[in-house]
């Protein structure tokens, strides 16, 4: 996997306050009606692809690539939410975003019995672990969010370190999210840096 969000040399000024004050208006909610709607399609595919898996070895390309494109929206769209890019965030899961990025390999065989332990016990073994240290991680994250709303409001800039604490949020996120969705069987990684792996 490999998730990027490219780090800007200067951010508007003005898009973060229209972003603050009216994001809701004419970003969350056009967007998030639309999502409603698609992730509840996305939550009957998955179910397809649980049995396709089961009887096949195989997650249905085509429903990989919704998934895949569903992940990439919400990239965009919380790549603004979160003020680590600018401009707005195309809408569908054919999208395409100057700023962020997502990269899934698409994996030729799903393990059926590992699939099983993810749907039986994933919420002790995945979610319980990776919850706990993002909830946690996610209260700092925002913190840095808030600080960085004001040295971009006076200087322009958004702090490196801050953009890289935030991304790896969404990367560690995104990780777990493709595990637990049978996208892959590699384990996710406790860490929001990028991997080997993935560079």
């Amino acid at each position: 996997m490999k998730l990027k969000v490219k780090y800007q040399e200067r951010y508007s000024r003005l898009e973060l306050l229209l972003r603050t004050f009216f994001g809701w208006l004419y970003i969350l909610l056009p967007h998030g009606f639309l999502l409603i709607f698609v992730s509840l399609w996305a939550q009957i595919l998955q179910i397809i692809a649980f049995w396709a898996i089961l009887f096949t070895g195989k997650y249905p390309k085509s429903l990989f690539d919704f998934q895949i494109g569903l992940m990439r929206w919400t990239l965009r769209l919380n790549a603004r939410i979160l003020n680590v890019s600018d401009g707005y965030p195309s809408f569908g899961i054919h999208g395409t975003d100057e700023y962020t990025s997502l990269e899934v390999e698409y994996p030729e065989r799903v393990s059926r019995s590992l699939m099983l332990v993810r749907f039986f016990i994933g919420w002790l073994y995945v979610y319980v672990p990776h919850i706990f240290i993002l909830f946690f991680r996610s209260i700092f994250v925002n913190i840095l969010v808030l600080l960085a709303w004001f040295i971009v409001l006076f200087t322009g800039k958004y702090p490196k370190e801050f953009h890289q604490w935030v991304v790896g949020q969404l990367r560690w996120t995104t990780r777990v999210g493709l595990y637990m969705n049978y996208m892959t069987d590699v384990y996710p990684a406790f860490t929001g840096d990028e991997l080997p792996n993935e560079m």
